[in-house]
Protein backbone atom coordinates (compact mmCIF):
# COMPACT_ATOMS: atom_id res chain seq x y z
CA UNK A 1 0.00 0.00 0.00
CA UNK A 2 2.29 2.75 -0.86
CA UNK A 3 0.42 6.46 -0.81
CA UNK A 4 2.34 9.93 -1.52
CA UNK A 5 2.82 11.62 2.36
CA UNK A 6 0.76 14.96 2.60
CA UNK A 7 1.96 18.21 2.50
CA UNK A 8 3.65 18.73 5.65
CA UNK A 9 4.14 15.15 6.90
CA UNK A 10 7.38 13.26 6.84
CA UNK A 11 7.76 9.94 6.68
CA UNK A 12 8.42 7.88 9.64
CA UNK A 13 11.19 5.07 9.81
CA UNK A 14 9.40 2.13 12.02
CA UNK A 15 11.91 -0.65 11.65
CA UNK A 16 14.16 -2.51 9.31
CA UNK A 17 11.93 -4.62 7.23
CA UNK A 18 13.09 -8.10 8.45
CA UNK A 19 11.70 -6.95 12.12
CA UNK A 20 8.34 -7.73 11.03
CA UNK A 21 7.80 -11.82 10.64
CA UNK A 22 4.57 -13.20 9.08
CA UNK A 23 2.08 -13.68 12.43
CA UNK A 24 4.98 -13.00 14.50
CA UNK A 25 5.58 -9.66 16.83
CA UNK A 26 4.28 -6.25 15.70
CA UNK A 27 6.06 -2.82 16.58
CA UNK A 28 4.40 -0.12 18.49
CA UNK A 29 4.93 3.38 17.76
CA UNK A 30 4.34 6.79 20.05
CA UNK A 31 1.82 8.61 18.40
CA UNK A 32 -0.95 11.63 18.98
CA UNK A 33 -4.64 12.53 17.79
CA UNK A 34 -6.80 15.33 18.31
CA UNK A 35 -8.03 13.34 22.01
CA UNK A 36 -4.80 12.99 23.07
CA UNK A 37 -1.78 10.31 23.33
CA UNK A 38 -2.30 7.08 21.00
CA UNK A 39 0.10 3.97 19.75
CA UNK A 40 0.00 2.80 16.00
CA UNK A 41 1.51 -0.91 15.14
CA UNK A 42 2.70 -2.09 12.69
CA UNK A 43 2.89 -5.90 11.59
CA UNK A 44 3.45 -8.56 8.71
CA UNK A 45 0.62 -10.60 7.24
CA UNK A 46 1.42 -12.69 3.64
CA UNK A 47 4.41 -10.40 3.09
CA UNK A 48 3.15 -7.20 3.21
CA UNK A 49 3.30 -4.88 6.06
CA UNK A 50 -0.20 -3.34 7.75
CA UNK A 51 -0.39 -0.67 10.72
CA UNK A 52 -3.43 0.56 12.73
CA UNK A 53 -4.29 2.73 15.58
CA UNK A 54 -3.78 0.36 18.73
CA UNK A 55 -7.38 0.93 19.42
CA UNK A 56 -10.47 -2.11 19.83
CA UNK A 57 -13.45 -1.07 17.83
CA UNK A 58 -15.46 -2.73 20.29
CA UNK A 59 -14.36 -0.81 23.55
CA UNK A 60 -11.20 1.60 23.28
CA UNK A 61 -8.52 -0.41 24.63
CA UNK A 62 -5.19 -1.29 23.14
CA UNK A 63 -5.10 -4.49 21.62
CA UNK A 64 -1.61 -6.39 22.05
CA UNK A 65 -2.02 -8.91 25.11
CA UNK A 66 1.61 -8.36 25.57
CA UNK A 67 3.86 -5.68 24.02
CA UNK A 68 3.93 -6.48 20.30
CA UNK A 69 1.91 -9.17 20.71
CA UNK A 70 -1.22 -8.27 18.16
CA UNK A 71 -1.80 -11.89 16.55
CA UNK A 72 -3.72 -14.78 18.01
CA UNK A 73 -1.58 -17.94 18.48
CA UNK A 74 -2.38 -19.29 14.34
CA UNK A 75 -0.65 -15.79 13.12
CA UNK A 76 -3.76 -15.40 10.91
CA UNK A 77 -5.59 -12.94 12.91
CA UNK A 78 -4.88 -9.72 14.91
CA UNK A 79 -7.10 -10.50 18.73
CA UNK A 80 -7.85 -7.86 21.21
CA UNK A 81 -6.92 -9.50 24.12
CA UNK A 82 -9.46 -7.68 26.24
CA UNK A 83 -13.05 -8.54 24.89
CA UNK A 84 -11.84 -11.05 21.99
CA UNK A 85 -12.26 -9.47 19.02
CA UNK A 86 -10.77 -10.61 15.93
CA UNK A 87 -9.80 -8.83 12.62
CA UNK A 88 -8.08 -9.16 9.65
CA UNK A 89 -4.72 -8.10 9.75
CA UNK A 90 -5.23 -7.40 5.58
CA UNK A 91 -8.43 -4.88 6.23
CA UNK A 92 -9.19 -4.53 10.17
CA UNK A 93 -12.12 -6.01 9.56
CA UNK A 94 -13.21 -7.32 12.66
CA UNK A 95 -15.12 -11.11 11.84
CA UNK A 96 -15.51 -12.48 15.19
CA UNK A 97 -16.42 -10.99 18.93
CA UNK A 98 -18.27 -8.12 20.17
CA UNK A 99 -17.85 -5.73 17.38
CA UNK A 100 -18.00 -7.76 13.69
CA UNK A 101 -18.24 -5.76 11.18
CA UNK A 102 -16.21 -2.66 12.36
CA UNK A 103 -12.81 -2.30 11.58
CA UNK A 104 -9.22 -0.59 13.15
CA UNK A 105 -8.13 2.38 12.00
CA UNK A 106 -5.37 2.03 9.56
CA UNK A 107 -2.32 4.13 9.09
CA UNK A 108 -0.41 4.26 5.10
CA UNK A 109 2.46 2.33 5.38
CA UNK A 110 5.25 1.27 2.70
CA UNK A 111 8.33 -0.43 2.79
CA UNK A 112 11.44 1.28 0.71
CA UNK A 113 14.40 0.60 -0.13
CA UNK A 114 17.42 2.61 2.12
CA UNK A 115 21.03 2.68 2.68
CA UNK A 116 20.74 0.67 5.41
CA UNK A 117 18.41 -1.69 3.44
CA UNK A 118 14.69 -2.66 3.00
CA UNK A 119 12.66 -0.45 5.93
CA UNK A 120 9.18 -0.14 7.15
CA UNK A 121 7.75 3.37 7.25
CA UNK A 122 4.68 5.14 8.34
CA UNK A 123 2.89 7.90 6.27
CA UNK A 124 1.48 10.08 8.88
CA UNK A 125 -1.83 11.82 8.20
CA UNK A 126 -3.71 14.89 9.50
CA UNK A 127 -5.38 13.13 12.55
CA UNK A 128 -2.63 11.11 13.65
CA UNK A 129 0.58 11.70 13.88
CA UNK A 130 4.14 10.95 15.63
CA UNK A 131 4.63 11.99 19.30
Amino acid sequence: MTESLQPGHEAVRVCASDELADGGAGVRVAAREASGEAVVFFVRYDGKPYGYLNRCAHVPMELDWNEGQFFESSGLYLMCATHGAIYEPDSGKCVGGPCRGARLRPVSVEERETPEGRAVFWLPDDTLRPA
